[in-house]
């Protein structure tokens, strides 16, 4: 086929594309901008669009489809082409859909644990070498691209909830109609979507609804919401599997995880409460999939974590450094907590940028109160400009000590500023953690990391 990107720099939308010249379809695409890695990757592909811009006269009756990232907007002039030229225009999540239909569809869905759930189900399918396509919004080390579409008979699919395009409001997750499914947890996000928890809680209600007869939806069972969602009277024709916390033990600043079959010790690259839950519903997920536990503990150990999911940036001496996507409160308050509890003999300097709509949003700060409290030292970074951006009301700093509920918050408006402050803090017996959907007003982590904080 000949596929048309609108809005192709997407994280999503750059892999799709990657993974659909890769099998050999023609692929063109459009941007008005382009960030790294998307960019390099794009480039070495040969898929980097020679110029950012929205182009009309790309869109020629020789395009058998275009795929709608959420970055454009409903009058987008190449869109608006498409549809006078009558030429199919999917969402990436109906593109992958559809590409699915003969499949069997695992879905991993919630407000958070989502990447990293579906990363350790890829993970132990690949050491086992099972044959098996995906979609998963991160990068995954020993995979090149976060989509795959073969003629694999098995499909793992991460499940956001968010829109699926800007002329689709329908979120993302409502297209794949899982066999297997995961709820992690609910906790409000996408209040510019969902400006209401009850909104938000009503798609995840809908998602049950689609998992085929038979199927299965695996839940995180402390999580009240999901409790009441997941109930036989909800959907009488599949089955509810609750999962808890993977038993545990901490040893040194080690984690080994107990089995659950034998309770015998093993080691784990990954720790905090939250990723041993994300463990036990994947768990639960490779034994639908037939993999025996033997086969699943065996290959879990050398899990190493999702790009950007508590991942370590480099550790000297008495320091450690990690950096995670956490922007939600929900996803603060679980890898502050995960970290002060590995380490709880070293300082915790929580460095946190707010940056999505939601945590930039006055209404919506309150709900991040108290998520700092086992942090020792807190930053928290906003760029005034990317509020601009985003169309919102100023937020000013008294709104955000209030909103945390903590006047002990330094809050820093410039990347010049927050640097200066961090480059003059003492390291010594400290873990330092870098929590953000964004980069800082562009400080590279790894090489400020390593000049400043570790100073290798």
């Amino acid at each position: 086929m000949r596929i048309h990107f609108i809005a192709i720099g997407g994280a999503a939308m750059h892999n799709l594309a990657l993974a659909l010249h890769n099998n050999g379809h023609t692929v063109t695409g459009s941007d008005d901008e382009i960030f790294e890695p998307s960019k390099s990757r794009l480039q070495k592909a040969g898929l980097l669009p020679e110029k950012e811009g929205w182009f009309p006269e790309k869109i020629t009756n020789d395009i058998d489809v275009v795929i709608l990232g959420m970055h454009a907007h409903p009058d987008n002039p190449e869109l608006l082409q498409a549809q006078k030229l009558n030429i199919p225009v999917y969402s990436y999540p109906e593109f992958i859909a559809r590409q699915s239909i003969n499949k069997k569809r695992v879905v991993i869905g919630g407000s958070h644990g989502k990447s990293t759930t579906t990363s350790m189900i890829l993970h132990v399918l690949k050491s086992l070498n099972k044959k098996f396509d995906y979609l998963v919004g991160a990068q995954i080390e020993g995979f090149d691209t976060m989509v795959k579409l073969s003629d694999a008979p098995l499909i793992i699919l991460e499940g956001d909830e968010y829109l699926s395009s800007p002329i689709d409001r329908r979120p993302k997750f409502l297209w794949y109609k899982p066999h297997v499914a995961v709820l992690t947890g609910v906790a409000w996000d996408h209040i510019n979507v969902f400006p209401t928890f009850e909104e938000y809680t009503e798609q995840f209600k809908k998602f049950v609804q689609t998992v085929e007869p038979n199927g299965v939806v695996n839940y995180y069972k402390n999580d009240d919401v999901l409790a009441e969602i997941c109930q036989p009277k909800t959907n009488p024709d599949i089955r509810y599997q609750p999962y808890d916390t993977h038993p545990y033990e901490i040893i040194g600043n080690k984690t080994y995880l107990l089995r659950n079959d034998d309770g015998s010790k093993m080691p784990l690259q990954i720790f905090g409460d939250h990723n041993l839950q994300n463990l036990q519903a994947a768990y639960f997920v490779c034994k639908e999939l037939e993999i025996s536990d033997d086969d699943f503990y065996q290959s879990i150990q050398s899990f190493k974590g999702a790009a950007k999911r508590l991942e370590k940036v480099g550790e000297h001496n008495n320091t450690v450094v990690f950096k995670d996507f956490a922007h939600s409160p929900s996803k603060l308050q679980a890898t502050i907590e995960a970290v002060k509890q590995q380490y709880p003999e070293r300082k915790l300097i929580a460095v946190i940028e707010l940056h999505t709509y939601s945590s930039l949003n006055k209404d919506f700060l309150p709900q991040y109160a108290g998520t700092l409290q086992n942090a020792d030292e807190k930053i928290v970074y906003f760029n005034p400009h990317t509020i601009e951006l985003k169309r919102l009301p100023n937020i000013s700093e008294t709104d955000i000590k209030n909103g945390f509920s903590d006047n002990s918050i330094n809050i820093f408006k410039t990347s010049e500023a927050i640097q200066n402050k961090l480059k003059n803090m003492d390291y010594n017996n400290s873990v330092v953690l870098f929590m953000s959907s964004g980069n800082y007003g562009g400080m590279n982590v790894e090489e400020f990391t390593k000049e400043f904080i570790l100073k290798i």
